[in-house]
């Protein structure tokens, strides 16, 4: 049988190929020389590469056709243990005579851990010359490679070749180190937005855990519909992919499930994500609370649900991984059925645990205490600022999304009285869609504060997007209204001119400075929050009992012999218009401890 790229090739040249399988093995002979002539003139005839797979005994396991500069080379390991030599040599063509071997054939040879790759050179239907590379021991769990020098087709040290399969396997055995865990997967980026979204993508892979190998960013004015950078791109990529040894194919988008599927098909077995798969993989590795975990697992469902039929590799739960990790491993055999009634069942106890914040936070507001909540961009310093206002140890590492669930200090403010202060998750350009429908209940933590304490990277080159994309993401949550702090941190970071937006306060949360600005503007902008407040409203005063109902959060509320007393939130505002009409006596602050 011959396979590959079979298309235009007359039968009685396949039947005369098939041939190729019955030459008779040598265990002492790396390549017969009947074997390579009739591999040249095979090229010769159809100019396109020609690969055979050859056992140890000598037999010819495979023939496959390629292109004029490529052959898609088949997994045939003769041996289960994928890190150990495959116990087969690769001998293919090179149709233009030039017998070097190319970074994509040692590529190969490293993944797919071949005895040896050789390659003829074939010029006008004969053979010019081979060379032929060996795996050596290497550094750590990546083997060396031991590339040969040009040598003449009827001059081939076929013995010691042989001998240097044997010395190879002795090499990459003593290498193999079953104690050292899986090595970091190799990703390959790809974009269309432009280097800065490539960048960031490179800081989410590494987040992950992905060692970036390559990037390529193809200039399309949209997502080609079937593969996203276009078949001629997706072929470039396969070999890319194979000539940086790359695991992972990384997309700068979200990708339908019809791209998902024909990019896996174009590089053949690379493993493919999207922007949206590693973000959700990234928040699957750092969810410590119930909540966050149930959050991601809703997330990565209804992410799944409309893509069920695009996956393949990278939804996988053999090959593991960037992409496969979390609640969802088992995904590939949920059908929709299944996953709907998870995801009911996910979105019930996520609701159970927002209503029990929920009487945390009226708790708070019972208290009078006000609330501020941290917002901003990942890695903008959030929770580090959190411990320096509160004074509280709190976790903070120089990592994308090091914090997923909501953390609430309270801060000391000056001259007397308190605010609690709320972290939480950062947000990123394209935030995925299913993420923020599954944090929402998160997230009203920043809709429901008296004041947003907006945290920008002042030593980062984009913070003035970075800030854009918070007031988006507000927007879009609809707290485009709240009002607002801006703060640009790391002041101590930055060189020559600091970002500033008016009104903006500069802090160093490492270092302190600037931070009693804050706690002042703090102080100033909550002192018209809300408090909570008992007022006496007499039976003829239905309009002041309206306008209580409708500007403040009402917590209790009595009929009496003179008139209704209300236990209520307001802010200042309110409590002017009804002073104004009551008289102040008639109105009364209740103290109380906050609840952090």
């Amino acid at each position: 049988m011959i396979y590959g790229n079979k298309e235009g090739v007359r039968d009685a040249l396949l039947r005369q190929m098939e041939a190729l399988y019955e030459l008779e093995g040598d265990p002492e002979v790396f390549a017969p020389p009947e074997m390579i002539d009739a591999l040249a003139a095979f090229t010769g005839a159809i100019n396109r590469e020609i690969s055979v797979y050859v056992s140890r005994s000598g037999e010819v396991l495979d023939v496959t056709i390629g292109s004029l500069e490529s052959v898609e080379l088949r997994d045939m390991r003769l041996r289960r243990n994928a890190r150990r030599l495959s116990m087969v040599r690769c001998i293919h063509t090179h149709p233009g005579g030039d017998a070097h071997l190319s970074d994509v054939d040692i590529s190969s040879l490293r993944a797919m851990r071949f005895d040896a790759m050789a390659a003829i050179g074939v010029l006008e239907g004969r053979a010019t010359g081979v060379q032929a590379a060996f795996l050596t021991a290497g550094s750590g769990d990546q083997p060396g490679v031991n590339v040969t020098a040009v040598v003449s087709p009827r001059r081939l040290p076929q013995r010691a070749w042989m001998e240097a399969i044997e010395q190879a396997d002795r090499d990459v055995s003593r290498c193999e180190d079953p104690g050292t865990g899986a090595r970091a997967e190799r990703a390959l980026l790809v974009g269309l937005d432009g280097e800065r979204s490539l960048d960031e993508l490179a800081l989410l892979a590494e987040t992950a855990g992905a060692v970036v190998v390559g990037r390529t960013l193809q200039k399309k004015a949209r997502p080609d519909a079937a593969t996203y950078v276009g078949s001629g791109k997706a072929d470039e990529l396969s070999l890319d992919a194979q000539a940086l040894e790359a695991d992972l194919l990384i997309v700068d988008d979200e990708l339908t499930g019809v791209q998902l599927r024909n990019l896996e098909a174009a590089l053949r077995g690379v493993k493919v994500i999207d922007r949206t798969a590693l973000i959700l993989d990234i928040f699957a590795q750092r969810a410590q609370s119930r909540e966050g975990r149930l959050q991601v697992e809703l997330a990565q469902l209804a992410y799944q649900l409309p893509r069920l039929l695009g996956h393949g590799v990278s939804m996988s739960r053999l090959g593991g991984g960037i992409g496969t990790r979390g609640p969802g491993e088992t995904r590939l055999e949920l059908d929709r059925r299944r996953i709907r009634r998870r995801m009911s069942e996910l979105r019930r106890d996520i609701d159970e645990l927002t209503r029990q914040r929920g009487l945390r936070r009226a708790r708070r507001e019972r208290s009078g205490t006000p609330v501020a909540a941290l917002v901003g961009y990942t890695n903008a310093g959030k929770s580090t600022l959190l411990g320096r206002l509160s004074g509280a140890d709190v976790f903070a590492e120089d990592m994308l999304f090091a914090t997923l669930d909501p953390l609430a200090r309270t801060a000391v403010l000056p001259g007397g009285g308190s605010c609690v202060l709320v972290d939480t998750v950062g947000f990123i350009s394209k935030l995925p869609h299913a993420l923020v429908d599954a944090f929402r209940s998160t997230l009203e933590e920043a809709l429901l504060a008296d004041v947003l304490v907006i945290v920008s990277d002042g030593a980062s080159e984009e913070v003035e997007r970075q800030h854009d994309v918070v007031l988006e993401v507000l927007a879009s949550l609809g707290a485009a209204d709240k009002p607002k702090i801006d703060v640009v941190n790391k002041r101590d970071l930055c060189e020559g001119r600091l970002p500033m937006w008016p009104g903006a306060i500069a802090v160093s949360a490492k270092t302190g400075e600037g931070i009693g600005d804050l706690l002042e503007a703090l102080r100033d902008r909550l002192s018209g929050a809300r408090r909570r407040v008992r007022v006496c409203i007499p039976y003829d005063q239905g309009g002041a009992l309206s306008l209580l109902h409708e500007a403040s959060d009402v917590l209790r509320e009595e009929y009496e012999t003179d008139g209704v007393t209300v236990e209520a939130m307001m802010d200042d505002e309110t409590w002017g218009r009804l002073a104004a009409r009551l008289g102040e006596a008639r109105l009364t602050r209740i103290e109380g401890e906050g609840d952090a």
